[in-house]
């Protein structure tokens, strides 16, 4: 009879083991999964951080351009508003006669560092003219023809005349030149 008792003994020690095991392995299933649940929380947190410095550095790209932008290009209305002065001061110019030079040459040389200054200015903004010659190849980019007409030696698409020249706010056109352009067709 000791034997049964020291089997069932041996039985309730290996029970408890199992018991104290599973208890253990339960520990670690909870411990792996409560691991397992941090890891999902940390790389969604990590990923939620890269997506907010990228947006950020987007952001600060962006800002970037728009200064940039608005410092070259925040004064095109103003120098749009400028070019008919410009233009009058020309005219103003090209019409004086040699007679009316001479009677008035101080105010017209007035007038022509008025017209120079001013060319000083827009340059000092990032003004260029655009000074199409008669002759010039027709360039849709920069010049818009006022009118066509067929002339003798000439070709389709030379420019004939030049009404108003155009200007270029850096790289950006501002106002372009003002042409007649050749309608002869080719012979």
């Amino acid at each position: 009879m000791a034997e049964p008792k020291n089997d069932e003994f041996l039985d309730d020690i290996d029970m408890a083991e199992e018991e104290v095991y599973a208890d253990e392995m339960a520990e670690i299933d909870d411990e792996a999964l409560e691991l397992d649940q941090l890891r999902a929380e940390r790389d969604e947190l990590k990923d939620r951080f890269m997506r907010a410095l990228a947006d950020a550095e987007n952001a600060r790209k962006r800002s970037d351009k728009d200064r940039r932008e608005a410092e070259n290009y925040g004064g095109s209305k103003l120098a749009r508003d400028m070019l008919p002065v410009y233009d009058n001061m020309k005219r103003a110019l090209e019409s004086a006669t040699d007679e009316q030079r001479e009677v008035s040459a101080a105010l017209l040389e007035g007038v022509e560092l008025t017209m120079r200054e001013l060319l000083n200015v827009f340059k000092k903004h990032g003004i260029e003219r655009i000074s199409p010659e008669v002759g010039d190849a027709f360039d849709p980019q920069l010049h818009q023809a006022m009118f066509e007409a067929p002339v003798p030696g000439t070709k389709a698409g030379d420019i004939i005349q030049v009404s108003a020249e155009g200007f270029m706010l850096h790289d950006r056109l501002l106002r372009p030149a003002q042409v007649g352009v050749s309608s002869t067709p080719a012979s």
